[in-house]
């Protein structure tokens, strides 16, 4: 709805024929219409707002800096707030990763990594290495560069005939493994997918592998079991590739870790941050990056061959920084990490409703697939289009969620992501969780 009956709305929205009500006011874990209801944001928009919504800090940052400078163009100048920014997730991102590239969002730093991965491949005499590797059911973006990388048919097939064929690797997705083996007893077939890819693309061939940590909007937070990313990274290393991490959802707390790839320990080439960074206040994205990345190209022609109007903008990073410090101040990270076992003992509650089939995650970023046999795991009919059905139904109750679908094989399965916001305490979980219990029980008699 619009916010009177005589105005009129020139939005190109998403959906043409969905009615969105009108967002007025954000507090805490809420938002709230022009009505007054009120919905709980159960998946922080899209594992976007970690601090929490009217956070009166964040504004008092945005109003210092405006009142100093708002935009300087990246080519002419630095300023405080991005030298300070860059400081501070230095100090978040595993050792080694010294170096930070700023950006608008998450699409951006995807292909951001990529181009910087093809230019360092040059620079140090390696033209040959321009491939990128990623995985089915992942999702990085929806610039065509970083929908290619994309392993999600849905998304991709409209826009194939536009796109640069990518080579794709076996998901890390135990639920539905692709090599029908047990995670209790595989020798990590996902990852020696890895070797196996890079031995038919040639490995001098190849520049980088891209992976989600965590696969957050295509499947609904698949978590890999322990020694995948050990193994990846031993792949990536014997072969001279550099490994990507999109910690796009992941990062900056989201998974009870300063970023996803924490929980291996493992440390990546250069990480792909947003949404998180800057908690929905600003539009924000980063690539952070290893030193060894950077003097490559400092010491070669001197110059990284890319740009964006908005990189380094010094009202952005300025932002960011006062959302990098509420985060470090409320320990919200830990916290994401202890309220997160709550979170997830409240999901797995509703494991008795009959089309539940997996409840997984990390941290305060939680999935729920939903199928149609619990013993076979067959996915719905996609026409059904049961994962928008339960996601309308929840936020009719006041509940926002993440519906996505597509992870069994890029066109069946059905999942909700849930990632609240970090500040969300025991009780809302419960009040959460309780929306989708009735959701869930409502849907299932109408399937029944």
């Amino acid at each position: 709805m619009v916010p009177n009956a005589t105005m009129k709305d020139h939005v190109f929205y998403r959906h043409s024929r969905k009615v969105y009500p009108t967002a007025v006011r954000g507090q805490g874990i809420y938002i709230y219409d022009s009505t007054g209801k009120r919905y709980i944001d159960g998946s922080a928009g899209a594992a976007v707002v970690g601090i929490g919504h009217g956070v009166k800090e964040i504004t008092e940052a945005m109003v210092r800096q405006a009142e100093k400078i708002s935009f300087a163009h990246g080519s002419h100048f630095t300023s405080e707030a991005s030298i300070e920014l860059a400081s501070r997730l230095i100090r978040l991102a595993p050792e080694g990763l010294t170096r930070v590239y700023f950006l608008s969002g998450g699409s951006e730093a995807v292909e951001t990594a990529v181009k910087l991965a093809r230019q360092y491949q040059v620079e140090r005499g390696k033209p040959e290495k321009y491939k990128v590797i990623s995985r089915w059911t992942s999702y990085h973006g929806n610039t065509l560069g970083a929908l290619a990388f994309s392993g999600h048919t849905g998304r991709r097939r409209l826009y194939l005939p536009l796109m640069l064929h990518t080579p794709h690797i076996a998901p890390a997705y135990c639920y539905r493994c692709p090599f029908s083996l047990q995670p209790q007893t595989c020798s990590l077939e996902c990852a020696a997918d890895l070797e196996k890819t890079l031995l038919y693309e040639e490995p001098g061939s190849v520049s980088a592998f891209l992976a989600e940590p965590m696969v957050g909007a295509t499947a609904g937070a698949l978590v890999p079991r322990e020694g995948y990313y050990q193994k990846i990274r031993e792949i990536c290393d014997r072969y001279d590739v550099l490994f990507i991490s999109d910690e796009v959802m992941t990062g900056m707390g989201r998974t009870g870790k300063n970023f996803g790839i924490d929980h291996w320990k493992v440390k990546p080439d250069m990480i792909a941050a947003a949404k998180g960074l800057s908690s929905g206040y600003t539009p924000m994205g980063a690539v952070i990056v290893k030193e060894e990345i950077h003097r490559v190209i400092q010491d070669g022609s001197g110059a990284f061959v890319h740009g964006h109007t908005y990189s380094q903008n010094p009202l952005s990073a300025a932002i960011g920084c006062a959302v990098v410090d509420y985060l470090l101040k409320h320990d919200l990270i830990s916290r994401s990490a202890e309220t997160g076992k709550y979170f997830h003992r409240a999901l797995k509650s509703l494991e008795r409703h009959s089309f539940v089939g997996d409840v997984r995650g990390k941290g305060l970023f939680g999935g729920i697939e939903f199928v149609k046999d619990k013993k076979t795991k067959e996915p719905f009919d996609p026409k059904l289009r049961l994962n928008g059905l339960i996601g309308n139904r929840a936020f009719e109750k006041g509940l926002i969620t993440y519906p996505g679908g597509g992870g069994a094989d890029g066109i069946r399965g059905d999942h909700l992501l849930l990632a609240p916001p970090l500040i969300i305490t025991e009780e809302q979980i419960d009040d959460l969780v309780g929306i989708l219990d009735q959701t869930f029980t409502e849907v299932g008699k109408e399937l029944s």
